[in-house]
This record gives structure tokens, sequence and C-alpha cells, in this order.
């Protein structure tokens, strides 16, 4: 390992801050910034934002873990289809070219900022979530949560083949890009598998963490079999990016606190858009 990352450590600090503050993954932010910036080989940048998301993510979950809003049964049945689905997907990015992979990010990205877009807003999510207590939380609820705040919530998990199928996707492409699956899990659970908006989150943490886990791991091996030089350079990076991370998670509910909402997530589309052109731009030019 060398030391020759140690900028990353800020970076990494404002960028956990930014993705703690927004809900989204940071492998999002740093596969891109990583490619771009340090000019590393897609399976390489790739690696680094995994291992690096494992740890900013392991905060959240601490946190929803304790105040016990997440749905472990849910949780299981989508890791049974992400892991694997995951697993596929690093060992597809191995084989595809280096500028296909790339381009393959790119849209990745574009994709992200147009389900950023249509993200259901404070209001909207306030509604669905007193449609799924009238309709689904009954005292014939399948599911039943007590928080470490005692308040219960029953609900109904629907659509679950729909959800295991969407989930597998956002795997795959969480395995091959880094990106995809908590974009697609915190909207889907809420809105067609009708899953309470605190349990979606929380659960979705649990269920990205897990799968992001298996990736990183894969990835991880991958490198290690090429002959060690990359595994070396991604380690290089996680030591300064890792310990960012967890500090920029603690900065993140500040952020929310102080900001408004609508202004994040407005930015937030625009540098996905900016990454995503430049990363196609690269492989164009």
């Amino acid at each position: 390992m060398t030391l020759q990352y140690w900028y990353m450590l800020p970076v990494a600090i404002a960028i956990a801050t930014i993705a703690t503050a927004s809900g989204v993954g940071g492998a999002t932010f740093f596969a891109p910034l990583f490619l771009l910036a340090l000019d590393l080989l897609p399976d390489v940048a790739i690696g680094a934002a995994l291992v690096t998301e494992v740890f900013g993510f392991a905060s959240g979950l601490y946190a929803y873990a304790r105040k016990r809003l997440i749905d472990y049964r849910l949780g299981k049945v989508l890791l049974v289809t992400t892991i694997p689905m995951a697993l596929l997907g690093v060992w597809m990015s191995e084989l595809i070219e280096p500028d296909t992979l790339k381009a393959i990010l790119g849209v990745g990205l574009f994709t992200v900022a147009a389900n950023s877009l249509r993200a259901p807003e404070r209001k909207d999510i306030f509604r669905l979530d007193k449609a799924i207590q009238e309709e689904y939380g009954g005292e014939k609820a399948e599911t039943r949560l007590i928080t470490a705040e005692g308040e219960e919530i029953r609900y109904t998990v629907c659509n679950r083949t729909e959800g295991r199928l969407i989930a597998g996707l956002g795997g795959l492409f969480k395995g091959m890009i880094a990106t995809g699956l908590g974009e697609l899990n915190d909207h889907f659970l809420l809105e067609r598998c009708r899953v309470p908006s605190k349990v979606s989150v929380a659960t979705g943490v649990f269920v990205v963490l897990f799968t992001t886990l298996s990736a990183s791991v894969g990835h991880l091996v991958g490198l290690a079999l090429t002959g060690g030089q990359e595994l070396t350079t991604v380690l290089s990076l996680v030591i300064f990016t890792i310990p960012g991370v967890i500090l920029g998670g603690q900065l993140g509910p500040w952020v929310i606190s102080r900001f408004p909402q609508h202004a994040l997530e407005r930015g937030l589309h625009s540098l996905f858009l900016l990454f995503a052109a430049l990363t196609l731009a690269e492989v164009v030019l």
C-alpha cells in the first residue's frame, strides 16, 4: 500500500455527507470519480467504490437496527435474489471490455438521475403511508413490527415476485457497475410492494449492505487473482475513503437539517448527469 491517495480523505468525507443526506449509495459517486479523476481501470474503480460503500452503509444499518425498523424476513427473501445476481454482475464485468463497461456505467448514471426525478415528494410519501395503513394495516396484516419507540407498524407485502425481479436486476447492476440496487429498491418497496416508508428505507439499507459486501468480495478476489497490483491500488484508496465515509455519514443528518431537501436533490441530478456525460464522452472520444 502507498499514501499517494491521501487527498481522498476530505473528498470521501464530502461525498459521504452528500450521499447520506440524499439517501443515494456512495458507490454511485465514487465509481465515476475513480474512473474520471484518477484514471483507474473500470474493475479497479468499481471494486474500490463497493468496498468503500460497505463501510458507509454499515453505520446506517446499525442505526436502523437500533430503531427496530428493519423487516429481516423481507430482507432475507430479497438477498436470496440480489446476492447471486450481484456475483453474476461481478463475473460479467470481468468479461466486458473496459470501454463498454464505462459506457454501461454512463447509461446507469443517467438512469439513476431519471429515477431520482420521479422519486415521491414528502407529501406523496405521507399519502402512501396512510393508504398502506388503511388498506393493509388491519388485524389481517401479515407483518407486524414494534419499533424501539413503541410504534406499531402493520402491513402486508404485495407484488412479491415483481419485487424479487426488480431487486435481482438492481443486484446485477450493483455487481457490474456499483450502482442501481438502492436507487431501485427504495421507491419500489414503498410504491409497489406497499411497505411503509420507514421500513422500506431501513430494509433497503440492509439489502444493499449485504449485497454490496458480496459484490465487493467478488471484485477483490478477482483483482487478487489477476496479479495483485490492482488489489494494492484498491487498498491504497480505501485506507483513506473508509474513514472518510464513516465521518461523512455522521455529518449527513446535520446537512439535511440545514439545507432544503429539494435543492440537494436538484444538485444531485445535475451531478449524476455530468458524471454520465463525462463517462460516455471519454468512451466516444
